[in-house]
């Protein structure tokens, strides 16, 4: 009875049926009550959404994957404290963090909101030395600043961690081999030969893999398909290092989708591509043939019919069919090729590329998504349990099957090929080193070295939702606000249902002045997903847009309830109080983003404006130069920082800012206007001028630029030229405030500049 119960259980989770898994779930409870059947409970309650409920329930549970899912309940009820306790218990020091690399990073995660960096470091680090291909560790690594080289990281250190623990665990399945032929039948109903129904197969073929939008993270960047092991969950932990007491009864244990920018109680992605996806259902219909119940000619049409690329020729599949393993590896085209011709774009530097869908959002990574049920999506295909790899991701399905028609023929149905493991492992190593290179060096602000590294991705990878998103934000940061448009675009169009760097988009339409795209944008974003910051965000930059400051402040709070370690969204509600002049309110928020992210830049520079127009020079001049230490290239930050240094008398020190920020973007007309604006508190109006001489040609309607001239000829006594150049500026329609200001400067023309600073 508790055999089928948990299999029933197990069976509604691959179903997301959550509300009926539950139901069983205490049913079991009831009657077998042990601690390893409420662990399946709690994380039938935490893939429903229910923490507070599997917290509960694990209150004082003393088993290592008790205390991961009671520390991931805890997190999510932003109960840091006890999740940190859990994990490491303050009377047993030596304990060893459960569930092995997500142990870590999820101990890692706790650490870097409690502001304790080192620690978080640290954690992140051992996540990446037991899981090398665990991606969120090394993407919360690089937002912290504290990331090694790429290719360091992915290196050859790397390389024979993943090969060693490959090669493992081939060979634990050989051992396990005949002893799972004895299973019983409600612990292997998903092996029966029920599964290998006509109507069951033709489901699975019509549903390839590649054709599934859900399966971002399952995608060719790895190299091929999921695996799922012949004993369950069990055999997949073990081969991690995760340690998990009877961790058949686990199998529905669900991992953190842990990452910035998600709400908390959004839905749970982990358990999307678990192994409910046809891709899992495809697993175990391949298992079944190895305990010998069907036939090996049964076999080769099973593996044939369910691994047929939709992309490839007719002639293929026939002798796909007949077993001729030998056409079918001749389709491959090793290396970046496809394949399928690739899909071009056209409409700018961006758009050389063909599509290709990757990931969904930032975070979402290929070690921490699909750990359920022993599933590991990042690297490994299907061809796992023939212990071999693929070398393109357009043949993964391929050579998969090519691979199930070898493993046929061998005793035992398992081929461990050492060069394919060691070939297999290099190219999603290069890949993933490509990747966290670009991603390093955005996180450094070094935009320009991020969109040459990303330039060398292959084009199925380059155009993908999250790398055109990411190429979005470091033009964003570049200040080039049309290419970032261009790559946004690009991304909306690939991945239309992932909201990755989203918020950034709206920020860039804002400053566009792009109000009809801008609202389009926002009622998409709502209309996909009205739990995710990035759809509020959005919205309030589309009021902000229309100067409805507290529509957009209203907004902004939301994203900020949805999920209060959004960093962005604090900042926006900075902004907006700062233009409603409430600084007060406007200094928690920016204070606010800096505690969930202390190199959140922009909540640094919004701190040094509100103390400078409070004329808190000292302060301004501190937040402005910590913000320059994070983005050491942002010409905004330098143009504020002389300004703010010019403001304690320390004039010199302000030019040579201004002048690395000219160099560093000759574009942006801020800080040569402010370098003639101290050039004329000076007293150098020759040099003023040509500046301004210059400045004319990068902004020929600016209307402060000729407001500027006109008070320097007034101050050279040249009260004619200065009149013309106040009535340029008039002309140019600045905004009232200006306006007020240039017609009392026209009043005062003829009073000298003693009588004039005496009024």
């Amino acid at each position: 009875m508790e055999a089928i119960l948990t299999d029933c259980v197990q069976h509604s989770l691959r179903d997301f049926m959550h509300s009926n898994a539950i139901f069983i779930c205490e049913r079991l409870c009831a009657e077998f009550p042990s601690e390893t059947n409420l662990q399946l409970l709690a994380s039938c309650y935490l893939r429903n959404n229910q923490a507070y409920s599997a917290y509960h329930i694990l209150k004082g549970t003393q088993l290592a994957q008790s205390r991961y899912l009671f520390a991931m309940s805890c997190f999510r009820m932003d109960f840091l404290n006890e999740a940190e306790t859990a994990l490491c218990p303050p009377n047993e020091p030596s304990v060893e963090v459960p569930n092995g690399a997500a142990g870590h990073y999820l101990l890692g995660l706790i650490y870097r909101y409690t502001d304790r960096r080192k620690s978080a470091i640290h954690h992140f680090k051992e996540a990446l030395s037991i899981d090398p291909l665990m991606w969120a560790a090394y993407e919360e690594l690089c937002v912290l600043g504290a990331a090694d080289e790429a290719s360091v990281v992915f290196g050859e250190a790397a390389a024979r961690c993943i090969q060693k623990q490959y090669l493992h665990h081939g060979s634990s399945i050989q051992n396990l081999h005949v002893s799972n032929e004895d299973r019983n039948f409600a612990s292997v109903r998903h092996l029966s030969l029920e599964d290998f129904s006509p109507r069951h197969l033709k489901h699975m073929q019509g549903n390839n893999i590649r054709d599934i939008p859900g399966n971002y993270h399952n995608s060719t960047v790895a190299g091929g398909a999921s695996t799922q092991s012949l004993t369950g969950s069990s055999s997949n932990i073990t081969f991690y290092n995760t340690p998990s007491p009877m961790a058949t009864q686990l199998s529905g244990v669900a991992p953190p989708p842990l990452c910035r920018n998600i709400p908390q109680n959004g839905p749970n992605l982990s358990a999307v591509g678990a192994d409910s996806s046809p891709k899992s259902t495809v697993n175990s219909t391949v298992q079944a043939p190895r305990r010998k119940v069907v036939d090996e000619g049964k076999l080769r049409k099973i593996s044939s019919r369910l691994f047929i690329d939709s992309g490839t020729r007719r002639s293929t599949r026939l002798s796909g069919d007949a077993g001729a393993n030998t056409n079918a590896a001749s389709t491959m085209v090793t290396g970046n090729g496809t394949t399928n011709s690739s899909k071009y774009l056209g409409g700018s530097k961006l758009s050389s590329m063909s599509l290709r869908s990757m990931t969904n959002r930032k975070g979402q990574t290929w070690s921490n998504e699909n750990i359920d049920d022993g599933i590991r999506n990042e690297t490994f295909d299907d061809a796992r349990l023939n212990v071999t790899s693929t070398t393109s991701g357009s043949s993964a399905s391929v050579d998969c099957r090519s691979l199930e028609h070898e493993g046929a023929t061998m005793p035992g149905g398992v081929i461990l090929n050492t060069s394919r493991i060691i070939s297999g492992t290099s190219e999603v190593l290069n890949l993933l080193g490509t990747l966290g290179e670009g991603y390093r060096l955005s996180c450094m602000y070094r935009c320009q070295d991020a969109l040459d590294v990303y330039l060398k991705l292959p084009h199925k990878h380059y155009n993908t939702g999250w790398v055109l998103s990411q190429v979005g934000k470091a033009y964003f940061e570049l200040v080039d606000y049309l290419e970032a448009d261009r790559a946004f675009s690009l991304s909306r169009r690939v991945s239309p249902y992932s909201l990755e760097g989203m918020d950034i988009y709206s920020t860039v339409l804002y400053h566009l002045k792009e109000d009809m795209k801008l609202s389009y944008l926002a009622q998409e974003l709502i209309s996909t997903d009205r739990l995710a910051p990035q759809s509020w965000c959005a919205m309030g930059n589309c009021y902000s847009l229309q100067k409805d400051h507290e529509t957009a402040l209203k907004n902004f709070q939301r994203a900020v309830q949805l999920s209060s370690r959004f960093a962005y969204a604090h900042t926006l509600c900075g902004h907006e109080y700062v233009s409603l002049e409430d600084f007060e309110n406007g200094i928690k928020s920016y204070q606010s983003a800096l505690r969930v992210d202390a190199r959140h830049y922009n909540s640094w520079y919004g701190l040094g404006m509100i103390y400078l127009r409070q004329e808190k020079f000292e302060f301004s001049e501190h937040h402005f130069r910590m913000a320059y230490q994070i983005n050491p290239r942002s010409s905004v930050i330098m143009s504020y920082l002389g300004t703010a240094l010019h403001t304690l008398k320390r004039s010199e020190e302000a030019l040579l800012m201004l002048e690395k920020a000219i160099l560093a973007d000759k574009k942006n007309p801020l800080p040569m206007y402010q370098k003639a604006n101290i050039l004329m508190n000076l007293e150098n109006f020759d040099e003023a001028l040509e500046v301004l001489e210059e400045l004319k040609e990068y902004a020929p309607r600016e209307s402060s630029v000729y407001a500027l001239m006109g008070r320097i000829y007034k101050r050279r006594n040249m009260p004619e030229k200065a009149m013309l150049h106040y009535g340029l500026a008039l002309d140019l329609k600045p905004s009232a405030t200006d306006v007020a200001t240039i017609k009392a400067a026209i009043e005062k023309l003829l009073v000298p500049d003693e009588l004039e600073d005496s009024l």
